[in-house]
Formats: C-alpha cells, sequence, structure tokens
C-alpha cells in the first residue's frame, strides 16, 4: 500500500507525531514568534495535532561507512525534503512507466540551516540532472529513489555535495496546497515573463496573483510552456513555498489558535520524515530560528546546458565548478553567500 507521497506506506507512531513540526509548519511559523510561552503554545498545539497522523520512514539512511563527517564544531544541520505528486508522475500529460508509482521523486530540496541559525537557504536539485548513483552508474538524480529507496538517495546527494544529511522528510505537493484551503488562498509571484495556460485551462500573468488551491497545484506541475522546461517549474514551486511561508507568518494567522489547527491538520497527513526528529529538538531549533523568516534564500543548483545521455534520456549536465563552490559554501555555512551571488 502507498500512502499520499507515493512511497510505501510507513508505519504511524503516536509518539513521533510531534517531529514532523521540525519541517514545514514549526519552522516555518515559529520563526517569527517572539516569545518562549507563545513558541511553545505552538510546539503543544503542534503535538496534539500530530497525534493521529504522524508517519515516519520505516528506513531512512544509508550504512555509516563512507558517509561524510561533519566537523565537531560544526552545528549546521542539512535536511533533504523530496516532493511529489500524489498520482507519481509530474501531473498534465507526462508519466513514468517504467518506473512504480511514486518511485522517482519530482521536487527535491536540500535545506541548509546553517550553525547560528541566521537563516536558511533552500537549494532545488533538477530532477533531470545528470549524475552518478553510488553503485548504479549514471542516472537521472530522481532514479535514485527507485533504485535504492531512501538510503541510495541519500547517499547519492551526499555523494554529489560531499556534504552530510541529517534528516529526510517527504511531503506530497498537495499537502501544500491543501494548506492554501486553510489559509484562504495565497499571493504568489509569477516570475515568468509572460502569460502561460496550463493543462487545466488556468491562466497565469507575470507577476503577483492570487491563487486558491485548484490553481496553486495547477501552478507548481505545469512545465510545458516553458522554454527550460523543469528549471521554471522549480522558480515556480520555489515562488509558491515562499507564498505559503509569507501568508503563514501573518500575525492574523499565528495569533489565530484554530488557523494553526487547521493548517496542521491539513497539512501532517501529506508528510513523512526519519525517526531522529524528536520533540526536544523540534522545539529547541524552531526557538533558536525564531528571527531567521527575513533570510530565506531560495535558488536552483546551477547546470551546464542540457541533452541527451547515451540511452537518449533528456538530462541536465552538471556545472562541476558551481559543484565544487556549493560543497565548499556548505561546509563552511557560507551558502547565504553563495545564494545571493545567484
Amino acid at each position: 500500500m502507498t500512502n499520499q507521497v507515493g512511497y510505501d506506506e510507513p508505519k504511524p507512531t503516536r509518539r513521533r507525531g510531534r517531529r514532523a513540526a521540525l519541517i514545514i509548519v514549526s519552522v516555518i511559523a515559529v520563526l517569527v514568534v517572539g516569545a518562549l510561552v507563545a513558541a511553545m503554545m505552538y510546539i503543544n498545539s503542534l503535538s496534539s495535532a500530530y497525534e493521529d497522523n504522524a508517519q515516519v520512514f520505516e528506513e531512512s539512511f544509508p550504512e555509516e561507512e563512507g558517509r561524510p563527517v561533519k566537523a565537531e564544531d560544526d552545528e549546521s544541520i542539512n535536511i533533504l525534503l523530496l516532493g511529489s505528486d500524489a498520482n507519481g508522475g509530474s501531473g498534465e500529460t507526462e508519466d513514468l512507466p517504467d518506473v512504480p508509482q511514486g518511485g522517482r521523486s519530482d521536487t527535491m530540496m536540500f535545506v541548509h540551516i546553517p550553525g547560528d541559525r541566521d537563516g536558511v537557504q533552500i537549494m532545488s536539485i533538477p530532477r533531470d540532472l545528470w549524475v552518478e548513483v553510488p553503485g548504479q552508474g549514471q542516472h537521472k538524480i530522481n532514479a535514485a529513489l527507485s533504485l535504492g529507496g531512501l538510503p541510495l538517495t541519500i547517499s547519492t546527494i551526499e555523494t554529489l555535495f560531499d556534504a552530510r544529511i541529517d534528516h529526510v522528510a517527504a511531503v506530497d505537493m498537495l499537502g501544500f496546497t491543501g494548506l492554501v484551503d486553510a489559509l484562504g488562498g495565497v499571493t504568489v509571484n509569477s516570475s515568468y515573463g509572460e502569460a502561460f495556460t496550463t493543462g487545466e485551462g488556468y491562466t497565469f500573468q507575470p507577476g503577483e496573483q492570487t491563487m486558491n488551491s485548484e490553481e496553486a497545484l495547477s501552478f507548481v506541475r505545469h512545465r510545458k510552456s516553458f522554454p527550460d522546461g523543469d528549471l521554471q517549474r522549480v522558480r515556480n514551486q520555489q515562488a509558491f513555498i515562499r507564498a505559503v511561508i509569507d501568508e503563514t507568518l501573518t500575525p492574523g494567522n499565528l495569533s489565530n489558535p484554530g488557523r494553526v489547527q487547521d493548517m496542521v491538520e491539513t497539512f501532517s497527513p501529506h508528510l513523512i520524515v526519519d525517526d531522529t526528529l524528536d520533540s526536544s529538538t523540534v522545539a529547541s531549533l524552531a526557538w533558536n530560528m525564531r528571527g531567521a523568516a527575513s533570510s530565506i534564500d531560495m535558488f536552483t543548483v546551477p547546470t551546464a546546458g542540457n541533452g541527451y545521455s547515451d540511452d537518449g534520456q533528456w538530462i541536465f549536465y552538471q556545472d562541476e565548478a558551481a559543484m565544487d563552490e556549493i560543497s565548499s559554501a556548505i561546509q563552511d555555512s557560507t551558502l547565504d553567500e553563495y545564494a545571493a551571488s545567484r
């Protein structure tokens, strides 16, 4: 049986319910809560809301041997966030006929939280990036999930950036769009320079526009109109996520317990996390990051053009110089400076 995200259904665990707060709602909303009491009240509301909906991966990380090792004084946190369509593909007319449903992830984001907790860098990884998958040869990066599950996916990304991943989460994009309903709509800033119409018949203009949940889902899934395909879709996903963050952080939402409860209950069934996120980690990180809301940087891993692999797959080539820069920036916790240069 598969769940909303398309991966094998993990066993629900009541005790671990509160752990999922870290990835989306807690780290987004508690960033701007200015008092410990308010933060802890919010964490408690998350804990009770997740009681019946928590999902935890049964297997997440690869064997320890060969994984990157952090320096003893490195207090940064790296989170791999995987996103998928509820149908296992990218929506519209695209499908993956040779891959089990949900066997590949449509969205991959490397989330870096520096040791000083003063900001967050969210780095999107194009799903068609051509990489070395350990033990499997060269493939698109999103194939690692179907070839060896989460452990191989983590090994692939750790090898690519020579950086250790501390936590992993998977989310169905429907979880984000469910938040749109709970928020009463969001205002998204489309970066594409002209109007485009999706397969569902929605037309989006350049600049800011208010979207309901169906419009938002169509917006983040669409890629057919764009000359650079998935790269613009990644920009659209980033714009949508930023819109959700901005709306979640409004004082009216943060001070409304009912609205918070709705957001958590709407989102939690679409989220799965690893089993290393305990409640104390969530509360501590959320409190330490309360001032970082104004320093959320989003960017996409650079590529060196596109083409076709030897077996005929359309791919993005790696920009090896950029990979070296990113690797060094992660290790030095200067990824914010790298993001600012993009």
